[in-house]
Formats: C-alpha cells, sequence, structure tokens
C-alpha cells in the first residue's frame, strides 16, 4: 500500500517541488499551508510521514513539533531553511526524528524519508515481549544485559550499555546531545558533552567492525548521534 505523507510548508515552490519529487516516486501526499491546517489533517489523514517547515505563518515549527508528539508518533521530517545547530537541537528536543537544510537535495529527503519508514516498521507493539534486539551483526539481550558482535559476547561497561540501549529504542531517529546526556546521567549539563564523545568512542570501537568507517552509529556533528538499521549504512 502506498505510504502518505503530510507536507506542512508555505512557501507555494518549495511545496511544488516536494509534491513533484513524492509523486514520481509513487507516495500519496496531502499540502497544509499552515499549522492549524496541518492539524486538522493530521487527525483526519493519518500520514505515515510528516515533512515540516519550522517558518509557518501561524505556529512556530517547534511548537507544532510539540503538539504533534502530544498525541501521535509519526516521523516527523524537519525541512526548513534555519540551519543553526540550536534551531536543530530545538526541533529535535521538540521530537522531530530528522532534519533537513533548505535548499536540499531531493535524493537526501528521499532517503530520509526511507529511513523513516523502515524505522516505522521495525517499531513492534510488542515490544517488551521481545527482549532481543538485533540490528545486522548486533544483539543486545535486554533482559540479561548482554551484548553480541557477530555472535560474540562482548564487555560492555553500564554506561556504554546504557547508550546502546537508548540508542537501540530509537534506532533511525537524530538524538541530540541533550536528550542522551539526560537519559543516562538525568542531571547532566551541556558541559558534558566531551565526555559523552569520549564514552561513544570507546562504544564504537567494540561494536564497529570498523570504528574509521562506523555502520551502526551515526555522528551528526555539534547536534548528536542516530543508530541506523544495519542496511541503512548508505543513507
Amino acid at each position: 500500500m502506498s505510504k502518505r505523507i503530510l507536507v506542512v510548508e508555505d512557501d507555494v515552490a518549495i511545496a511544488n517541488l516536494i509534491k513533484m519529487t513524492l509523486a514520481t516516486n509513487h507516495y500519496e501526499f496531502d499540502i497544509a499551508r499552515d499549522g492549524n491546517s496541518a492539524l486538522q489533517k493530521a487527525l483526519t489523514i493519518k500520514p505515515d510521514v510528516f515533512i515540516l517547515d519550522l517558518g509557518l505563518p501561524d505556529i512556530d515549527g517547534v511548537e507544532l513539533i510539540t503538539k504533534i508528539r502530544s498525541w501521535n508518533q509519526t516521523p516527523i521530517i524537519v525541512v526548513s531553511a534555519r540551519g543553526e545547530e540550536h534551531d536543530k537541537i530545538n526541533a529535535l528536543d521538540a521530537g522531530a526524528d530528522d532534519y533537513v537544510t533548505k535548499p536540499f537535495s531531493v535524493e537526501e529527503l528521499l532517503a530520509r524519508i526511507r529511513v523513516a519508514l523502515r524505522r516505522m516498521a521495525y517499531e513492534q507493539p510488542l515490544e517488551k515481549e521481545n527482549p532481543i534486539f538485533t540490528n545486522g551483526y548486533l544483539q543486545i539481550n535486554y533482559v540479561d544485559h548482554t551484548v553480541f558482535v557477530n555472535g560474540k559476547e562482548i564487555h560492555v561497561t553500564p554506561i556504554e550499555y546504557k547508550l546502546l540501549i537508548v540508542l537501540s529504542k530509537n534506532v533511525g531517529k537524530v538524538l541530540t546531545h541533550n536528550y542522551i546526556l539526560k537519559e543516562i546521567w538525568q542531571n547532566a549539563l551541556q558541559s558534558d558533552v566531551p565526555s559523552l564523545r569520549v564514552f561513544m568512542a570507546t562504544l564504537r570501537k567494540k561494536i564497529e567492525v570498523n570504528p574509521a568507517q562506523p555502520k551502526l552509529i551515526q555522528t551528526h556533528v555539534r547536534v548528536g548521534y542516530r543508530m541506523l538499521r544495519y542496511h541503512e549504512e548508505d543513507e
């Protein structure tokens, strides 16, 4: 069945470009020109993915993300001219799954859509009944707190294990430094980001076949990290 995408964009030229891209690639789509229309359409058409601009005429995009996230977990891909780090971080912390800066490549946007759809396909309602997480050559047993790479158990520290849990529970989603720090240390500060980078580097050495060319944990410079599905390494 064709996937339906709700495009929230008030710039007619950009909206038309996205419409043409989606139609060419056999996606169904709807267009909302402002935040209130987007909320109404979201309730009626129940899209599989949101593509959302931040600079809307009636509601700031970050506020709209927060409103959507209050009742809906559908993937949200931000496509915005706001390219500053704090704009990306604010949108991701509000609940966006991904962020593409204008001007953008249509191929990149399509790749981000595919990642979002795959993430939703892998998420299982009965997650609690499946204690084994498998991602390519990585396997995590949530019950036994054990980690395997290529079938061999490896030793990870308690913090490295917590990092793996946070990343594996959000496969395909960009997680900001701030989000990860709060999940791991609760009262962490922005100044703790260098420590997070050190822990992530040691974790990569343990789970990546080639840490210099990571296939599982992707860095988003000055923003955060994302665990990829193993076959997503080229996205």
